[in-house]
């Protein structure tokens, strides 16, 4: 069994913190929207940060990487949840 340490949340935590504010979503080209490259938006409205291009990336990797800014302090939320229990 694996144990995750609340220092290792911690990294984890201050990771995603550091990266652009959030939400994130991804734009894929002929999926979301007509011409140009897909890219992963950060932020919305006054709060838009700077457009994450990739290189290489798949459309599934697009979709994760920008679910990954919600999904990951959603996940820390429920296991320091779940530890709380006991």
């Amino acid at each position: 069994m694996i144990m995750i340490s609340e220092e290792q949340l911690k990294e984890i935590e201050l990771r995603c913190n550091m990266a652009q504010r959030g939400p994130w979503k991804s734009y894929i080209e002929d999926r979301d929207h007509e011409s140009g490259n897909s890219f992963i938006m950060t932020g919305e409205d006054e709060n838009r940060g700077e457009d994450i291009e990739l290189m290489g990336a798949t459309d599934a990797d697009f979709d994760f990487i920008a679910g990954a800014k919600q999904d990951i302090p959603l996940l820390i939320a429920e296991i320091r949840r779940l530890k709380a229990l006991g």
